[in-house]
């Protein structure tokens, strides 16, 4: 087994960037990849690429995704209201 080491920060709202050279070694971690999240421990954490009982086309998830951010009403679009109304609250 290769092993890899890097180090990362878990950012405020729990984001955690996997170092490049990890991401080049493991070719199933791509932007907007799904993954599991496994604890082993109180101090492991595995992650592994996600293995459903199902296949999921993550294309046709983003592409309606971004459908609905392109919606326009009378009010403007869902996606400014959305951002506006977070803030203001």
């Amino acid at each position: 087994m290769v092993n890899i080491q890097g180090t990362a920060v878990i950012r405020d709202r729990g984001q955690l960037t996997i170092p490049e050279k990890i991401r080049e070694f493991l070719k199933w971690s791509s932007p907007n990849s799904v993954v599991s999240l496994i604890t082993v421990s109180r101090d492991e954490l595995v992650i592994r690429p996600f293995e459903g009982k199902k296949q999921i086309d993550w294309s046709i998830i983003w592409m309606n995704i971004e459908l609905s951010r392109s919606y326009v009403g009378k009010r403007g679009n869902l996606s400014s209201f959305i951002t506006s109304d977070r803030e203001n609250h």
